[in-house]
């Protein structure tokens, strides 16, 4: 009989690019995968660590694996393992602690392990950091693809811990990402999102290539619709990656580009590298050259020193540049970052109030935003179907919408179907087939 391995992800879209390829790496090696809420003979938990409560959601899966099976093997891996193993390594559930690096032969590692062993592999990073080659994921039929092409950051914001447990910056060869990009597409993959740490610098290790290039590779693959960036960072956008956008009917018109606070001041503490009203210029500049682009963005409330008057004018900030989404975020301290020994932290009550008005006024604008497509026709590429009740997709703009089907629909999962947007429900858009 086979064993069985489950899996847990916690944290961004490129820690479930590799806990994808993780999955590959143990069915190559003969593994059965199931549900991480049944008993498996391996548990792997994808850690995170950019919040405390993401550590603890990380520690609870551990605790959680540990009861479903007594018997069996508990992996901790991901960005907490990597920059805390001594906390994992306290818990007695835990079997094996590995890093970010050195996954590639993940199962063999387990077979090797005894009886009432721990072992951690955990290695620092240095410069000459090399990229991950996790093995090629079988999509097996999924109309979205994501595929990581870039590791690591060397920003080092004052608040975040992500360069100290990802390393320094590092590409996938093009040549590689073409490779993997068509694999997705013969899968069925009709939509490829790109990912990274800071994908923006996509290449700048490599030399001779850089994202844009990259852009026009890609685009140029058969059976590719849709190309998605995941996040930039707003001093990576340059000239040539607009014009990229604009002239391409392949790359959505969708940009996520992390603000984090909409007051200079609170910026330069943070050490981002530009001003409130640059990013306010970047945004309407963005807005003007890409027709209803839709733009969304990150945000922290209560970082060490916020005041009233900080908090209103990135408030006052965002409402005007008018964003399609908003992520938010309560300043979580990150013990080893600047931040976290900052004076004047803020009290918790604090930072849930302004949570709360700041999660108030993202919905306003997304709701804004949805509203402006209400009455239009828009491709709609199809991911699940419900037979004889609706399908369900995105838009180029990151609209998901369902569409009344009744008799149609039942073969439209994996293709672009053409809606006509009728009304809001939710942060869901009810539409009808014009096909």
């Amino acid at each position: 009989m086979k064993k069985t391995a489950a899996f847990f992800t916690l944290g961004c879209k490129v820690n479930y690019c590799e806990t994808e390829g993780l999955q590959e790496l143990f069915e190559r090696a003969g593994y059965r995968i199931v549900d991480f809420d049944d008993q498996a003979d391996v548990y792997v938990i994808n850690t995170c660590t950019v919040t405390r409560n993401s550590e603890h959601k990380s520690r609870k899966a551990i605790r959680r694996a540990k009861r479903l099976s007594p018997e069996a093997m508990i992996v901790a891996t991901g960005c907490y393992a990597q920059g805390k193993p001594d906390q994992l390594r306290d818990m007695e559930q835990v079997d094996l602690i590995i890093g970010n690096r050195d996954r590639e032969n993940l199962p063999a590692i387990i077979d090797s392990l005894g009886d009432n062993s721990i072992l951690e592999i955990v290695t620092p990073y240095s410069g000459e950091t090399r990229f991950e080659m996790l093995p090629q994921v079988k999509h097996r039929g999924r109309t979205r693809g994501f595929l990581k092409i870039q590791d690591g950051c060397n920003q080092y914001c004052s608040y975040c811990i992500i360069p100290y447990v990802r390393g320094p910056l590092r590409s996938l060869p093009p040549a590689e990402v073409l490779v993997r990009a068509q694999a997705l597409i013969e899968s069925g993959c009709r939509e490829i999102v790109l990912t990274g740490i800071h994908l923006g610098l996509y290449g700048v290790d490599l030399g001779e290539t850089n994202l844009t290039s990259l852009l026009r590779e890609l685009k140029a693959l058969p059976g590719l619709l849709r190309l998605r960036l995941s996040s930039l960072e707003p001093w990576d956008i340059t000239p040539e990656l607009v014009e990229e956008i604009i002239d391409s009917q392949i790359i959505c018109p969708h940009l996520h580009l992390p603000l984090q606070s909409g007051d200079s001041e609170i910026l330069k503490m943070m050490n981002r590298p530009y001003e409130a009203v640059e990013y306010l210029y970047l945004a309407r500049w963005l807005k003007q050259e890409i027709p209803d682009l839709s733009l969304s963005s990150d945000v922290i409330v209560g970082f060490p020193g916020e005041r009233k008057e900080n908090h209103r004018r990135s408030m006052e900030l965002i409402a005007e540049i008018g964003f399609s989404r908003l992520h938010v975020f309560r300043f979580s301290a990150r013990p080893g970052t600047k931040a976290a020994a900052m004076p004047g932290q803020l009290p918790g009550e604090i930072k849930e109030k302004r949570s709360k008005e700041m999660i108030a006024l993202g919905e306003e604008m997304a709701s804004n935003y949805r509203r402006k497509f209400l009455g239009t026709n828009q491709p709609v590429l199809v991911e699940k179907v419900e037979p004889y009740q609706w399908a369900e997709g995105l838009t180029p703009h990151y609209l998901r919408v369902k569409i009344d089907t009744k008799i149609k629909g039942l073969h439209w999962r994996g293709n672009v179907i053409r809606a006509r947007l009728e009304k809001e429900e939710g942060s869901i858009i009810r539409a009808f087939s014009t096909r």
